[in-house]
């Protein structure tokens, strides 16, 4: 006859640890061990979009020097482009306790920026204190009843050869969308721009060629 142990207790399923996808190049970030300390399972991955995926939520992470040197190449406004694959992103600009409007750009230029990532992007911002304070919140975020499985099936941005040639330009100071289609429109390819003279460059886009055309004939000097 078998008798069983009223009185032991039954063994006690362990909490699966929530998942947090994060982009391969945040490694060097605080965020990572921040989160495992908060009992987290994190895998790194190379994501195409977004720097981490947490039920399908998209979150694209920037320190506010890195906000303004992508706001300067516009590198940030194809990364907004990106994150609205995802049915909810949003941008968290990390570092608030500094002067955040002091250096490479005006302060109404960043204003403005802000604004449009709100109201022209509906995509919303979360500013934080530190890498501490940005895992907290990613933390909360993920605690919130999961509806929908992750996806990873984002991708990048891929442009027509045209929308190429208007990206690399737009690379350059002072050179916005209006200004690289009028340089594209009249000297056609790159090469041509390339070689054209300052004095050509000046006819098309007034004061802006003496800038371009140094950054064109600009020799690299490795360190």
């Amino acid at each position: 006859m078998t008798f069983f142990n009223i009185f032991k207790k039954p063994k006690q399923k362990k909490d699966k640890k929530l998942k947090i996808l994060i982009d391969f190049r945040e490694k060097n970030s605080l965020v990572a061990s921040e989160l495992v300390k908060q009992g987290f399972e994190i895998e790194f991955k190379q994501l195409p979009v977004a720097d981490y995926i947490i039920n399908n939520i998209a979150i694209e992470r920037k320190t506010i020097s890195d906000l303004k040197s992508s706001i300067i190449n516009k590198r940030i406004i194809y990364q907004l482009q990106e994150l609205k694959q995802y049915p909810k992103c949003l941008l968290i600009v990390e570092g608030i306790n500094e002067n955040i409007y002091e250096g490479i750009i005006h302060e109404n230029a960043l204003r403005g920026f802000l604004l449009s990532v709100i109201l022209n992007y509906q995509v919303p911002i979360i500013f934080t204190q530190n890498e501490e304070d940005t895992a907290k919140y990613i933390g909360v975020l993920a605690k919130r009843p999961e509806k929908s499985q992750t996806s990873l099936r984002a991708s990048k941005l891929i442009f027509r050869d045209e929308e190429q040639l208007q990206f690399i330009l737009e690379g350059f100071p002072q050179i916005g969308p209006v200004t690289a289609r009028k340089l594209l429109a009249h000297f056609k390819t790159l090469n041509n721009l390339a070689n054209a003279t300052e004095e050509e460059l000046n006819k098309i886009i007034g004061k802006k060629s003496q800038v371009l055309f140094k950054l064109l004939h600009h020799e690299y000097k490795a360190n």
